[in-house]
């Protein structure tokens, strides 16, 4: 949807140059035009782009500026965004055990990019522990000073290089600091959409795209801006857009256009073939009413017509962002008389419950796939008629002098029909259903324990006192803008998650948008590089497995996990092909010697960045790691299957390795089923924690089932000696969990207490809105309430990023 017109962008010129401060000496109106055009463009920009990619257009501004007044070359911009992308480890190890592994390697290829300025630096960490460590820890380390000489001889854009290498998660923060010392506060506050601004930037030339996210609707503002300029009902049309509607549709935009009427067309993502006549017809109009204006909506779609998008005013509406903003307009949208409908007590209480976990169950996406694994679109409708049910029941609960309410009934159909019937996945709607046990029942009233939804020193969220629909928006008001990730009953180190990842996306955005030729900042050619990326690679590769002679080898004892074997082997000598014959070919390309297709210009593209491959990616197991750590993990893949084939199936499995993990439990329980004449339809998995850290403590194969290890746990920390499930320690996002034992069992003789149902997912993607990703479910002990695991949204998975 991000598609930018030169015609666009000149239009943005000559308003600047309009509206630029006049100066009778050259220089200075030139310097005049040119601070009024880079924010007009910046505000252009924002006025058009999500809220989570403000930053990066900030960012690729400043550089941008930057790089053209020589303060930042292009290699410190490439280690910035990539980091150490070498296949190979360096020999050097770390010297701390709290050095990042990534950071550690990252610091290695900053001695080498910038050496004038990090030359001893490795030696000064391996000298000063107690310094490093002390600004490793801070909260803050990006506004602190840097230890030693660094603070006074590092450059701006070199403080962030060196923090990239130690607290992935404040280079958030950091960059909004770094775009505030280059720049101004100015670039780091996008402008607050305001209609009557969009409406001044508008021409009838140019029609205003609306692009919608879930929870906004721009329709009821734009009937508010319509009344203030003058045009009442009577000059303002709206059209749903939908099947059958192309018709009426152009009729209405030939009266627009000749009679000077607003036109919007609403959700226009619904006809997306339709608007390619829509974008003739808008080509064809030359002189059109002064007072026509079209108004679009359409949620992000990439089928939709380049040449409206070039040529139109695109603005992103968002729900609001944050609890007591979420809350403030849910409020501002039930009406005071809503309030007092109904007769029951207990109604305005509830109706503020409602309001609260509606806002939670939003902002909980804030934080990724530890808030949900598929981010569900909740939004306003879901709030009204969750209201009218509750209206419903406790009018029916007051005609009847019934004194008790009916939870059952109102948990049912708020936490599984109305926002339940969203969810898709399981645990999901495990979620749900605890919000709902958390938030629904007598003790909300409980004069002796008074209810909070969350409190500490500094706030206390809770129901507020009784009254008139004032009393609970005084209340709303009264709360802070930011809140803690505790609120939701995440745990705080969830804020580190969500800022950690938002850095790593926009590295990868970065990434797409830095020139693909010239030469590499190392003083060789972009094909040089690649073509040495490639042989490393190639070298590495090893001779695919001769699968007649393995079959021969294990005869006709062929087991359930030998089956598992020869499935897996099969996939990857596939994978080894498929990697071999595309490198190969690519170096033919860079040769000159056969053509460069659009594969092997992704696969070059990939190697340069040091990213996994599409053409790999497909035929191996789902990963989020980058080509040098992939390729580590693919050698000890390589390895476990080698030890499979000569050796014996490995005592302690590591599932990560296996291309289908849970093809090899399903074929455990197979092998127990057979051995000992159980069903097979009535037998499941348990699993326990043993004691074991590492695989090599296990000395012996297990009597019953199999030992796994290479498990992470995240959103708790595991007690090893107590063999249960504790708090995670700050800013330590996943843990390694000791070996674990899966014992396959009849289902009937399963019975379970204390016991968490932790599912177990390939990546940290956790699941998709497929199913695809969750391998199975283990059991992990816990003396805390499962209510608190659930909401922290604790999960176990087979690969770090």
């Amino acid at each position: 949807m991000y598609q930018y017109s030169l015609a666009s962008y000149l239009e943005v010129f000559e308003f600047s140059l309009r509206k630029s401060m006049p100066d009778t000496i050259v220089h200075k109106r030139l310097r005049n035009i040119m601070d009024t055009l880079t924010h007009n463009v910046y505000n252009y920009g924002c006025t058009g782009i999500f809220e989570k990619h403000k930053l990066l257009f900030s960012f690729q501004i400043t550089v941008k500026i930057e790089m053209d007044r020589d303060n930042v070359k292009q290699e410190q911009l490439d280690f910035f965004i990539k980091g150490n992308i070498a296949l190979e480890k360096s020999r050097r190890t770390k010297p701390f055990k709290w050095i990042p592994d990534e950071g550690w390697e990252d610091l290695i290829r900053l001695v080498e990019v910038e050496g004038y300025v990090f030359g001893t630096l490795l030696e000064d960490i391996e000298r000063n522990e107690k310094l490093w460590k002390a600004w490793f820890d801070h909260d803050a380390p990006e506004s602190q000073p840097i230890p030693m000489k660094y603070e006074e001889s590092l450059g701006v854009f070199q403080r962030l290089m060196l923090l990239r290498c130690w607290r992935v998660d404040r280079i958030y923060r950091a960059i909004t600091e770094y775009v505030t010392k280059a720049m101004g506060e100015k670039y780091v506050t996008p402008p607050i959409i305001s209609f009557e601004a969009i409406f001044e930037q508008s021409t009838p030339m140019s029609p205003i795209v609306f692009i919608l996210s879930p929870g906004s609707d721009p329709a009821s503002d734009l009937m508010k801006l319509a009344e203030r300029s003058g045009f009442g009902t009577n000059k303002l049309k709206f059209l749903s857009m939908g099947q059958g509607q192309e018709k009426l549709a152009m009729q209405l935009l030939d009266t627009a256009i000749a009679r000077g009427q607003w036109l919007m067309l609403q959700n226009c993502h619904l006809l997306v073939k339709w608007l390619k006549e829509l974008e003739k017809a808008l080509e064809k109009v030359t002189k059109p009413h002064p007072d026509f204006r079209l108004w679009l909506t359409t949620e992000p779609t990439s089928a939709f017509p380049i040449g409206i998008l070039q040529r139109s005013l695109k603005v992103v509406t968002e729900p609001p962002n944050g609890l007591k903003l979420n809350l403030r307009s849910t409020y501002f949208k039930i009406p005071a008389i809503a309030l007092v409908e109904c007769p029951h007590a207990a109604f305005p209480s509830l109706v503020f419950v409602l309001a609260f976990f509606h806002a939670v169950v939003q902002e909980r996406r804030k934080y990724g796939k530890i808030g949900w694994n598929v981010s569900y679109d909740f939004n306003e409708s879901d709030f009204q008629v969750c209201m009218q049910i509750l209206n419903t029941y406790l009018t029916k609960a007051q005609e009847n002098g019934d004194s008790k309410i009916p939870w059952g009934s109102l948990k049912y159909l708020v936490g599984e029909v109305m926002y339940g019937g969203r969810a898709i996945d399981n645990f999901d709607r495990r979620i749900l259903n605890t919000y709902m046990d958390e938030y629904m029942g007598d003790f909300i009233f409980d004069t002796f324990q008074p209810f909070h939804f969350y409190h500490n020193e500094d706030v206390d969220y809770k129901i507020p006192e009784d009254g008139p629909r004032d009393n609970y928006m005084d209340y709303i008001e009264a709360l802070p803008l930011a809140n803690t990730p505790e609120v939701f009953g995440l745990h705080p180190n969830a804020e580190i998650g969500y800022y950690t990842q938002a850095a790593r996306d926009m590295w990868l955005h970065l990434v797409e948008l830095q020139p693909q030729t010239g030469e590499t900042g190392g003083g060789i050619s972009r094909e040089d590089f690649i073509d040495k990326i490639a042989s490393d690679v190639l070298n590495k590769l090893p001779e695919e497995f001769d699968m007649d002679k393995i079959r021969k080898k294990f005869g006709l004892e062929i087991t359930p996990t030998t089956v598992v074997l020869m499935q897996e082997l099969e996939r990857f000598n596939i994978l080894i092909n498929r990697m071999r014959k595309s490198l190969s070919t690519l170096q033919k390309a860079l040769a000159g010697e056969v053509g460069m297709s659009n594969e092997l210009d992704d696969l070059a593209r990939s190697l340069f960045n040091g990213q996994l491959p599409n053409i790999w990616r497909r035929l191996a197991p789902e990963t989020l790691k980058t080509l040098g750590n992939w390729m580590i993990h693919f050698l000890k893949r390589l390895q476990q299957y080698n030890t499979w084939v000569n050796e014996s199936e490995p005592t302690v499995m590591w599932l990560s390795g296996l291309h289908i993990p849970e093809s090899y439990l399903t074929a455990l329980v197979q092998a127990t089923c057979r051995k000992n004449g159980w069903p097979l339809d009535k037998s499941t998995l348990y699993t326990s924690v043993t004691t074991f850290q590492n695989p090599e403590d296990v000395t012996e194969r297990a009597h019953q089932g199999c030992f796994v290890h290479g498990l992470y746990l995240e959103g708790a920390g595991w007690n090893r000696e107590q063999g249960l499930l504790i708090k995670q320690k700050p800013k330590q996002l996943i843990q390694n969990l000791p070996v674990l034992k899966v014992i396959p069992i009849e289902a009937h003789r399963l019975k379970l207490q204390n016991t968490l149902r932790t599912p177990v997912y390939v990546t940290s993607q956790r699941r998709n809105a497929m199913g695809v990703g969750l391998v199975f479910e283990a059991d992990l002990f816990t003396t805390e309430h499962i209510s608190h695991w659930v909401l922290q949204g604790v999960c176990l998975i087979l690969n770090t990023d």
